[in-house]
């Protein structure tokens, strides 16, 4: 059932935000006192009825956009300007994220877009407004689930589908099979395989980027186990993408829980257009990792970590000189 005074904050925000009305205006419209309008107006900015996009540069984060576009050769660089969050800078970055997110639907240049799952793509997600892409098809690009089989809290999917109404994809499987064998057999059943064949369609990869941490999202999610970490840091990774791990130079780790995870292999995330989004200074080592593997092709980041990876030295990626504006499938 439709709650009507809900109803009626969101028409009054409507012509509020939207119309340009003032106050007085909008009371009026609505045949309503203007301090219940006030009220309407405040409870729909409360709740979070009210999504708000500001075009236009800043002159500060477009500096920090080039010189990192620049230095890690990427296609494109958004910086999200700083909003004063402190360690974890979500508004800022899901505030960027959906921005971008909206133009590309928009634009309908990808059919097919492939995503990840995390706490800062769902944030994305929560700031997407209501946008039509009907012919579009999302996907999941590794597995939903925990090992105990609960559902991941950030799975993005549905979300997505929600404030779309385009075709989602889940793959329902772990994000690691408990072996190389488990991941062979799941990842050939009925559905599952026609699911991960799609994501290998895709034209767009949406993902996030994780660090190697014992409080990290991998652990307190239940995708991994505190002593696997302890193994991961042994090896050297310090940076996670889609269940493939990344030492501090930029290479992908041959790992056995790598092999187990339920998603593409490095030679398949090199065919796509790869765009991440992730921020926060605690996450800085683990972006310059993935920055440095020659994987992205573009990069959406909060200001404060932008700046934390500009004034480090000039770094050089895995082995190979690359092109600005390199482009995948």
């Amino acid at each position: 059932m439709i709650d009507g005074e809900a109803s009626l904050a969101t028409r009054a925000a409507w012509l509020y935000f939207a119309a340009g009305l003032t106050q007085s205006e909008v009371a009026e419209r609505l045949n309503i006192q203007s301090t219940k309008a006030h009220r309407l107006i405040a409870r729909a900015s409360r709740e979070g009825m009210i999504r708000v996009f500001v075009e236009g540069p800043v002159a500060e984060c477009v500096a920090l956009e080039n010189v990192l576009a620049e230095r890690f050769g990427l296609g494109f660089c958004r910086v999200a300007p700083d909003l004063g969050e402190g360690d974890w800078p979500l508004k800022a970055l899901a505030l960027e994220g959906a921005s971008f997110l909206r133009q590309i639907l928009e634009r309908g240049e990808h059919k097919i877009i492939g995503v990840g799952h995390g706490r800062t793509l769902a944030a994305v997600v929560e700031q997407l407004p209501q946008t039509p892409a009907r012919d579009v098809q999302f996907v999941s690009l590794l597995g939903g689930l925990t090992r105990k089989f609960a559902a991941n809290p950030f799975d993005v999917i549905h979300r997505l589908a929600e404030r779309t109404g385009a075709e989602a994809y889940l793959l329902p499987v772990p994000v690691f099979a408990n072996s190389v064998a488990d991941r062979a057999v799941l990842m050939q059943q009925y559905g599952i395989a026609e699911v991960y064949a799609l994501a290998r369609e895709a034209s767009l990869l949406f993902v996030g980027v994780g660090q190697i941490h014992s409080d990290g999202f991998l652990v307190s999610s239940g995708m991994i186990k505190p002593d696997e970490v302890v193994e991961l840091k042994r090896a050297g990774a310090c940076a996670d993408l889609l269940g493939r791990f990344f030492s501090a130079d930029g290479q992908v780790l041959d790992l056995d829980l790598s092999a187990r995870a339920t998603s593409m292999a490095p030679a398949d995330l090199r065919a796509h257009r790869i765009v991440a989004i992730g921020g926060g200074l605690a996450k800085v080592a683990a972006l310059r990792a993935v920055l440095r593997s020659g994987l992205l092709h573009g990069l959406i980041i909060d200001e404060v970590t932008a700046q934390a990876l500009v004034t480090d030295k000039p770094e050089t990626t895995s082995g190979k000189t690359k092109t600005k504006g390199r482009k995948g499938k």
